[in-house]
């Protein structure tokens, strides 16, 4: 009872103080307007629109072609089986993202992002698959070392080409060069269709989405704006009034545990 006490003690001031968290969050996607990509104004913009890769891109694990992808590595530990992610991931390339107005170039390094194509797997290190183990060995993680001890649960995100997304994030004027070089094609793999594609999008591109310097919320979706907001109003709403109510719980257990020694 006292572990539960406990956690009900801490975890209800962190689950408070993220009520206000997601509040702002809430607030501050019902205050931006959706705008067209073509008539967005510069600083925090929503938009929504198609994706578009602008390179080859493979995920790591599945090894599937996408426009971007996340992963993650977490390691099970701790005398309650918790997950401790201990690894991150995420292709830096940018993708198009095109509405019936026209085209951004979105940079997705820093954001936050729900998308629907997750893998999951959980593997044992002794007995773990080819494509996990060569990924920890290619990026110097030092838990193949120790990875037979324990169980280990590697997570991807792909976000597809083709696919409608909803974006919040920081928008800025077009780079003054976009164009792409010879050597920057080839290394993608692009073939001369391709590259010729390139070329045609990036004169068509009219500014890029990013995280900002200021405003840090950057949001990439396959969840809708309506969709989104319920689910923080539900979230906001039981953090702000379930935390209070397990810290008071919490406290009242170990301040009558207390007394009554």
């Amino acid at each position: 009872m006292g572990f539960y006490a406990t956690v009900g003690l801490f975890g209800g001031l962190y689950v408070f103080f993220k009520g206000f968290a997601w509040l702002r969050r809430l607030r501050l996607i019902e205050n931006t307007p959706t705008a067209r990509i073509r008539s967005m104004a510069m600083g925090l913009v929503e938009v929504n629109g198609l994706v578009e890769g602008r390179s080859t891109v493979h995920a790591p694990f599945s090894n599937q072609p996408c426009a971007y992808w996340q992963v993650e590595v977490a390691v099970k530990s701790g005398r309650h089986n918790s997950w401790s992610t201990v690894h991150r991931n995420s292709s830096g390339q940018p993708f198009f993202l095109r509405d019936e107005t026209g085209v951004a170039l979105v940079y997705p390094k820093g954001a936050e992002c729900h998308v629907g194509h997750t893998l999951e797997e959980t593997a044992h290190g002794l007995m773990m698959p080819a494509c996990y183990a060569d990924y920890m060995k290619a990026n110097g993680m030092w838990m193949r070392h120790v990875a037979g001890l324990s169980s280990l649960r590697f997570r991807e995100r792909r976000l597809e080409g083709g696919e409608r997304v909803y974006v919040l994030g920081t928008a800025m004027p077009r780079a003054q060069v976009l164009t792409v070089s010879e050597m920057q094609l080839a290394a993608t793999g692009t073939d001369d269709l391709r590259a010729e594609r390139i070329r045609s999008r990036d004169s068509e591109v009219v500014a890029t989405v990013r995280r900002g310097e200021h405003e840090k919320t950057f949001l990439i979706s396959h969840q809708s704006e309506r969709s989104l907001t319920f689910d923080l109003r539900l979230k906001s709403t039981l953090g702000l009034i379930g935390g209070p109510i397990m810290t008071v719980f919490g406290l009242g257990w170990w301040l009558v545990r207390l007394a009554g020694r």
